[in-house]
């Protein structure tokens, strides 16, 4: 470049985006409502998830479950002297009198096991359906006949 050229009004341009290799400022997704996360996190994602299965199977079977408490846990709370070489995907605890029955479905065991989002979603499914049947005393293609797909 002579010196004394005045490169006209590319000389003048300002670099502010990156410009100390740090990536884009600001969220890279605009939320549709100002003040909440416009992504969800793994953990919510999986919750509704595991709600988009169970909600048609409880309704379905409502009446021969009776109360049911669903829930999604990180990870199982394994005793020191666990000597089973897999971890459990899901507890079902039968309930008693007035205590509902509740089932517990472990997210970070499903995850780990499952390679992407329909596999994910495969796996919550038959998970659900057999504890609903060891509930209900039926084989899972009874409780869904999706189960065998």
């Amino acid at each position: 470049m002579e010196e004394g050229v005045d490169d006209g009004p590319e000389r003048t341009r300002r670099r502010t985006r990156d410009r100390r290799g740090r990536g884009m400022r600001g969220p890279g997704v605009v939320p549709a409502r100002p003040g909440t996360p416009a992504l969800r996190t793994a953990r919510q994602r999986f919750d509704q998830l595991v709600l988009d299965v169970v909600t048609p199977l409880d309704e379905r079977w409502q009446r021969h479950l009776g109360l049911v408490e669903y829930a999604v846990e990180d990870a199982p709370m394994l005793p020191d002297d666990w000597g089973d070489e897999t971890v459990p995907l899901s507890s079902l605890v039968r309930g008693k009198g007035q205590e509902p029955t509740r089932l517990v479905l472990f997210r970070r065991p499903i995850e780990h096991r499952a390679t992407g989002r329909d596999e994910l979603e495969a796996m919550v499914h038959t998970v659900v359906v057999e504890q609903i049947a060891e509930l209900l005393n039926l084989t899972p293609g009874q409780v869904d006949e999706r189960y065998l797909d």
